[in-house]
């Protein structure tokens, strides 16, 4: 299947890309995920090998770790990404856009069960090729899509600070443009910065610092944040 471009629109009217990843880099990061595993665990079981009957339950509770543990911590605390996914420069996110969280990251490796039938996932592979955005079974149980990591959706690099709704209702381009400033503000001198904040005095009511910090806040607003 080729890559997708999907285009989501949140409630407040922004527009996220995201160019879903394909069949064949997908296959090409599960593999390297499946080599370093296997790897991982010959080494431990040689290891845990000299402790008897001791070791082998060690080496049980091993392949449970690596089997299923591995991928829902990587995709968690790792910005979506097992070692494989890193090494093709895909990700995990909700269907949202959002950064995958603990509970979708657990049912879509739980469902690599059902994927896997009746072997070399021979399920999950009819799924992507069928699917628009190339998702398996469980991707969409879960809610989330696999991505390309060097397109991540607009916005993403917008600082994290608490979000403020809008005191006045903007429309898509211009949501769109503040968005575009709090995320490339980082990039300015604080004197450039504070000189384009102060354009929009009569939105924020703010000059200078304080008014850069309150665009920030209204563009993590638009983008869903807490």
């Amino acid at each position: 299947m080729l890559d997708t471009v999907r285009e989501i629109e949140t409630p407040e009217g922004v527009s996220l890309r995201l160019r879903a990843a394909g069949a064949f880099g997908r296959a090409q990061a599960w593999l390297i995920d499946l080599l370093l595993r296997a790897a991982f665990f010959f080494i431990g079981a040689a290891f845990f090998g000299v402790f008897g009957k001791g070791g082998a339950g060690l080496g049980m509770l091993l392949l449970f770790a690596i089997t299923w543990v591995y991928s829902v911590v990587c995709e968690v605390w790792f910005g979506g990404q097992t070692i494989g996914k890193r090494s093709m420069k895909l990700r995990v996110v909700c269907a949202d856009g959002t950064p995958v969280t603990l509970i979708p990251s657990v049912v879509r490796n739980l469902l690599r069960v059902v994927d896997a039938l009746p072997g070399l996932y021979g399920v999950g592979l009819v799924c992507t090729m069928i699917d628009p955005s190339a998702r398996r079974i469980g991707d969409i149980v879960a809610g989330t899509i696999v991505v390309h990591a060097d397109a991540l959706p607009a916005g993403s690099k917008v600082p994290m600070v608490p979000s403020q709704l809008l005191p006045v209702p903007l429309d898509p381009d211009e949501q769109a443009a503040l968005i575009d400033f709090a995320e490339r503000a980082g990039h300015l001198t604080v004197q450039r910065q504070e000189e384009l904040a102060d354009i929009l005095v009569p939105l924020t009511g703010r000059e200078g610092t304080a008014a850069v910090t309150q665009l920030t806040a209204y563009a993590n607003g638009l983008l869903g944040r807490p």
